[in-house]
């Protein structure tokens, strides 16, 4: 999935859920010594281990902190999130840079579900393109549950057509009869984006 991030030679990543930076090194091999990697681990005892880890790739840097809620000091051209949500985080679409993708995986109870990929268009009105990037199973992010997003999500899973998704949708706009998904300030839906300004 990291080939469909569609990243390049100095561009920035940040991984949320970096736990040791193994992935964070994968990262870090692809936008190379000229781009740049953020990796953010909740746990300090794996932040740690993590900046061990990447002392080998100068271009990453680790944050002991929340990934639900910390923000890049610069706009990302991809965000990875490597633990399980309910719903997203408005500071990971806040984050992205025009053309950015997040990679998301939206996750039940059980830790299956699934992994939407995320990309902006255009900076106004926040058109962005959204579609199922595959099946996941994986631990829970801490910080990113939530039980009535979980019974939204549950019921969206549960009708199974996770390739209807198309975009992503945020306020003022609300959902309506496309809404595959919807959270505090953002949906998905089973229409296409729209055309940035």
């Amino acid at each position: 999935m990291y080939e469909d991030l569609d990243l390049s030679n100095g561009a920035h990543g940040v991984h949320v859920g970096a736990g040791t930076g193994y992935y964070s090194a994968i990262l870090a091999e692809i936008v190379g010594r000229a781009g740049r990697v953020t990796a953010i681990e909740i746990d300090a005892a794996l932040a740690a281990r993590a900046r061990e880890s990447l002392a080998a790739w100068p271009q990453a840097t680790v944050a002991a902190a929340d990934g639900f809620t910390f923000c890049p000091d610069q706009p990302a051209d991809a965000i990875v999130v490597n633990a399980g949500v309910t719903h997203l985080s408005l500071v990971w679409l806040d984050a992205l840079a025009e053309g950015g993708r997040l990679l998301v995986p939206l996750t039940n109870a059980e830790w299956w579900g699934c992994f939407v990929m995320i990309t902006r268009l255009g900076r106004n009105p926040d058109p962005y393109r959204a579609r199922f990037a595959g099946r996941v199973g994986v631990i829970p992010c801490v910080g990113g549950r939530d039980p009535a997003a979980e019974e939204r999500l549950k019921a969206a899973l549960a009708r199974g057509d996770f390739t209807a998704i198309r975009s992503l949708r945020r306020a003022p706009e609300e959902p309506d009869e496309t809404c595959w998904l919807a959270g505090e300030g953002w949906w998905l839906s089973t229409a296409p984006a729209a055309k940035p300004l």
